[in-house]
């Protein structure tokens, strides 16, 4: 499969090169853009930090039609209810070039270094191709072909180690639009929020009156996942001292660690286990929760663009790049750590045995004490806000 995917991608790149010498490059910026394509690269969590370049579209171009471009699966439900899509466009099937020509999109925005859907726009003709060149460092992503691929369309500067989302909206400037507004994005649907008002309903929840942490103790990569009985330690924690509900979710094949550490927690606990929501449920619950725990994972992202408190136990992961910031969110970050082993753009070629002793290494005090710091910082914020009012 692997030999097949490389061949394909050869193929294609024969096909760019045969453009660039009969044809123009995709660097050409249109007298007017009426029709705009975004390809947001990355999984769950690297899309919504991708949604502040949506929003600085929609705002400074709120005429435009703006084309989602990727995996259809994802992004639809994901992006759905936000304001910020009017059309999604499947790249992962056969015949997309064709599908984006049909599009008659002015301008192509690849928010990150990615070969195969800048291969397509290009050859689908679309007249300005921004693409990702990445500075300071080395990423997996800048393969030989992207790098010759890169000399056809217009590229902005990505800089390892700098804040992803803001790195992402320069994927805008090209196009003359300057923005510094990280802040994320998302909505969800009125029949998921009543599904999921009714869920609480059903399990002797209070919207009002209770504190409903939600924890996740899974991942997209194994290697950043926490051990599940710590996970345990700390819902028990929040149960008794703050006198917590606890939610632990997961996805629809996480549900045996899910029941494992519910396993691990005391008796007389309370919990409700989560496996088998859809994103649009998903972003709803989250979006009603006090607070949410978890490892780097895309949930996470779900929460800071809803606005909700966040523990985010970083492990190997560099807690500077993408990790939610703010006084309502915390990074729990490994003791004796001296650098991360994962980022953003490198998150393939890293050394196992260090990553995992960066996990490892994050206690359940550590992660305690800094819940504790977080649910001050958010009191004080709510006493401040009611004195205001």
């Amino acid at each position: 499969m692997k030999s097949y995917s490389r061949v394909k991608r050869i193929i294609l790149f024969g096909r760019c090169l045969i453009r660039a010498f009969f044809f123009s490059f995709a660097d050409k910026m249109p007298l007017k853009i009426s029709r705009i394509i975004v390809v947001p690269t990355g999984k769950l969590g690297d899309v919504v930090c991708a949604t502040p370049v949506l929003k600085a579209l929609r705002d400074k171009l709120p005429k435009a039609h703006i084309i989602v471009a990727g995996n259809t699966k994802l992004h639809k439900p994901l992006l759905a209810d936000s304001g910020l899509v009017d059309e999604y466009l499947n790249l992962e099937e056969d015949g997309s070039i064709g599908r984006i020509k049909n599009c008659n999109a002015d301008v192509a925005l690849v928010t990150g270094p990615s070969y195969l859907p800048t291969a397509l726009l290009y050859l689908a003709g679309v007249p300005l191709v921004v693409s990702a060149s990445v500075q300071g460092g080395f990423s997996p992503s800048e393969t030989r072909l992207y790098k010759i691929l890169k000399r056809f369309v217009k590229t902005f500067p990505y800089h390892i180690g700098k804040y992803a989302p803001r790195e992402r909206l320069k994927s805008l400037e090209p196009i003359g639009i300057f923005s510094d507004s990280t802040k994320k994005h998302l909505g969800f649907s009125e029949e998921a929020s009543k599904k999921v008002k009714q869920f609480f309903v059903d399990n002797g929840f209070d919207l009002e009156k209770d504190f409903i942490v939600g924890i996740s103790p899974t991942a997209g990569n194994k290697i950043k996942e926490w051990p599940e009985e710590r996970f345990a330690e700390v819902a028990d924690y929040m149960a008794t001292k703050y006198r917590a509900k606890i939610i632990m979710l997961g996805g629809q094949n996480d549900e045996e660690k899910v029941n494992r550490t519910v396993g691990h927690m005391g008796s007389g606990i309370k919990v409700v286990k989560i496996t088998d929501f859809n994103i649009d449920m998903l972003k709803s619950l989250i979006a009603k929760l006090a607070l949410f725990i978890a490892v780097d994972t895309g949930p996470i992202y779900i929460a800071e663009a809803f606005r909700v408190p966040t523990i985010d136990i970083v492990g190997p992961v560099d807690e500077r790049v993408q990790p939610p910031h703010g006084i309502i969110h915390r990074n729990v970050i490994p003791p004796d750590r001296t650098r991360s082993e994962l980022s953003i753009l490198n998150a393939r070629s890293y050394n196992v045995e260090e990553a995992k002793r960066q996990v490892l290494s994050t206690s359940v005090d550590v992660v305690l004490k800094e819940i504790d710091g977080l649910l001050r910082d958010v009191l004080a914020l709510r006493k401040e806000a009611a004195r205001d009012a």
